[in-house]
């Protein structure tokens, strides 16, 4: 079987590796193998199968003769096509690099966002249809002169042309520049995936709110009866990028105003329950506080008090992660 019988196994490899890629970043590998997996995908294989698709002929120098009494040429002018295997590799490279920030634009403007699912399939989807063109690009091109993934003495460096009396240039130099760029370029975007851009996490903390009428001053029940269990319902979001456990601290305090209001202080305080809850990245928790006001008065507030994992022994403002704070009246 002739080279040419296997014209299109290099962009079959293409298909074949983009799906077996993609299907092993969702399995639950380490940060080392799926970097590893994400490579290919992001630096090579769309911008082969784009090259594949604008360049499906084999490269080859014809010399064009031309009528020295019609054009004044005498020597035959040099006509290159198609592009060398080490051509190819670099323009992958850069197209692949121009592609995956167009795929990721794309997939901001959809309904999930600039998020792993619709970024990868994007990619996927682009190489795929892009190496089906390129099949396709490459069968519409005279046999003897589609291009073919054959072991050549040529497939690391350009070749040394042969030497015309217009051109005697050494590409080794060259080469020896490329070589250095693509490896720049590869580590750089290896240290790029390796280190991801960190966010701030966040984590939000409110209090449930009831339906809202014409007869209540706050968004919360803020009147208690002194001796009666009552419940309180409140709101944890976890955006921290990792799972969480929450502790929340209930306080009631007695408060007074000092300096005209401007200022308060805590003249009395009592812990009234603590409760915990694991919630996962991006989940939210509504946990339900019990308590058991044992102040009466109006100088009253309940505070809240959110840690991640155990509080101390003292619980204060200072200590806590977040807080919410909610005058009440106990009658």
């Amino acid at each position: 079987m002739s080279d040419t019988d296997w014209w299109f196994l290099d962009l079959a490899i293409v298909i074949a590796s983009t799906g077996a890629l993609s299907l092993g970043l969702f399995l639950p590998l380490p940060g080392p193998v799926r970097i590893g997996l994400a490579l290919p995908l992001l630096l090579f294989l769309p911008g082969y199968a784009l090259v594949s698709v604008l360049f499906p002929d084999e490269a080859a120098d014809d010399d064009q003769a031309f009528d020295e009494e019609k054009t004044g040429l005498g020597n035959p002018l040099l006509h290159t096509r198609g592009l060398e295997l080490t051509e190819r590799g670099i323009l992958s490279v850069v197209f692949s690099v121009a592609l995956v920030p167009g795929i990721t634009l794309l997939a901001s403007v959809t309904p999930w966002g600039i998020t792993f699912e619709p970024v990868l399939y994007g990619i996927t989807l682009v190489t795929i249809v892009l190496s089906l063109l390129g099949i396709v690009s490459r069968y519409r091109c005279p046999p003897d002169r589609r291009f073919a993934m054959t072991p050549t003495e040529n497939s690391l460096f350009f070749t040394q042309v042969q030497n015309r009396a217009y051109s005697g240039t050494n590409p080794r130099p060259y080469n020896l520049g490329i070589a250095l760029g693509i490896a720049v370029l590869l580590l750089s975007a290896g240290f790029a995936v390796a280190n991801p851009a960190q966010h701030d996490g966040y984590t939000e903390f409110a209090v449930q709110t009831q339906e809202v009428d014409g007869d209540m001053q706050t968004m919360y029940n803020d009147t208690y009866t002194a001796g009666e269990t009552q419940e309180l319902t409140v709101s944890i979001t976890n955006e921290e990028d990792t799972e969480q456990t929450y502790t929340t601290v209930m306080l009631l305090q007695r408060v007074n105003e000092t300096d005209g209001g401007d200022s308060v202080t805590v003249a009395e305080e009592t812990q009234l329950t603590t409760t915990s809850t694991t919630i996962a990245d991006g989940e939210t928790s509504e946990p339900t506080l019990e308590f058991t006001p044992s102040m009466q008065g109006e100088s009253l507030r309940l505070t809240l008090l959110l840690y991640k994992g155990e509080p101390p022994a003292d619980p204060s403002s200072e200590s806590a992660y977040r807080e919410i704070q909610l005058p009440i009246v106990v009658e």
